[in-house]
């Protein structure tokens, strides 16, 4: 007898065996003879694709990324919780998520892992110093979290430092003020657009691998602290050169959006890196060990 109403549940690809992400952007996702349709319109970005009716394999991915753009209907919204496929809304290039609902997968055992390891004062300990590994370049001896708070902390002062060099700006020191973010310099500003930036990404990565978002190695009480902890991994690679250079872009041509700019070029290395299947790589690795 085949498991499940109509042996359906059988049918189902496990997330293991499927392709991972698929950004769609302006057109419309569409059900039609059973499957799923993506009806592109005329490209209005060098990213979109070429206008056309494309046929979506919806079982041999785990995730849908809908861009600007895009509708979406029911039925597609039916079909997607039938196969298990996430669908998120995502911003243009994938710099901003928002929304994504439960990616409900075939396994729980990330999720549980993450878990048992967050409950473990040890086992906790060396995720974070894992992480700081990854980030520093090096496995530093200390064990606690402060004292590796403050060694990265140092370490990225330096950071920062090296990046408005190599940009050509001139650079004062991180200064943020939450309630007047747009008294901040051009610099300041495009490091936040940046982070918000490379957040979402991880945010993505963290729905695809069905991760549990508030339970966090080194961030402790947002209620995204993994996101932040994996989107720390690439601060200092992808976030500060992309800022100082989005930064002296509009520094030479005061015309320009800093907050676009500074999105466009982050989305644009996130692409080019394939950031976001490394990030789903690093979970796995930093959950499981391997």
């Amino acid at each position: 007898m085949l498991k499940g109403r109509l042996g359906l549940d059988s049918a189902k690809v496990p997330h293991a065996d499927r392709s991972g992400l698929l950004y769609l952007a302006r057109g419309a996702l569409t059900a039609r003879d059973g499957t799923l349709a993506f009806l592109q319109g005329p490209a209005a970005e060098a990213d979109a694709l070429t206008p056309g009716d494309y046929a979506i394999p919806m079982q041999t991915v785990s995730m849908i990324l809908l861009g600007p753009g895009s509708t979406v209907s029911h039925d597609a919204l039916r079909l997607l919780a039938h196969a298990r496929t996430a669908l998120a809304a995502v911003g243009e290039d994938g710099v901003r998520l928002y929304t994504a609902p439960p990616l409900i997968p075939d396994r729980s055992g990330l999720a549980r892992l993450q878990a048992r390891l967050w409950a473990d004062d040890e086992m906790r300990i060396m995720i974070a110093r894992r992480m700081y590994a990854m980030r520093l370049g090096e496995v530093l001896p200390h064990r606690d979290l402060d004292v590796l708070r403050g060694i990265e902390g140092a370490r990225m002062k330096e950071s920062y430092r090296l990046a408005a060099q190599a940009a050509g700006i001139d650079w004062h020191g991180r200064r943020y003020d939450r309630a007047d973010p747009l008294s901040a310099d051009g610099a300041n500003q495009a490091l936040n657009h940046a982070a918000s930036a490379i957040e979402a990404a991880a945010a993505i990565a963290v729905a695809a691998t069905a991760t549990i978002p508030q339970l966090g190695f080194i961030h402790e009480d947002p209620g995204q602290s993994f996101v932040l902890d994996i989107a720390d991994l690439y601060r200092a690679e992808i976030a500060l050169p992309c800022a100082f250079r989005a930064a002296r872009r509009v520094k030479d041509n005061p015309a320009e959006n800093i907050e676009r700019v500074t999105r466009r070029l982050t989305g644009e290395t996130l692409a080019r890196n394939q950031t976001i299947p490394a990030m789903i790589d690093r979970i796995k690795h930093l959950i499981e060990g391997n």
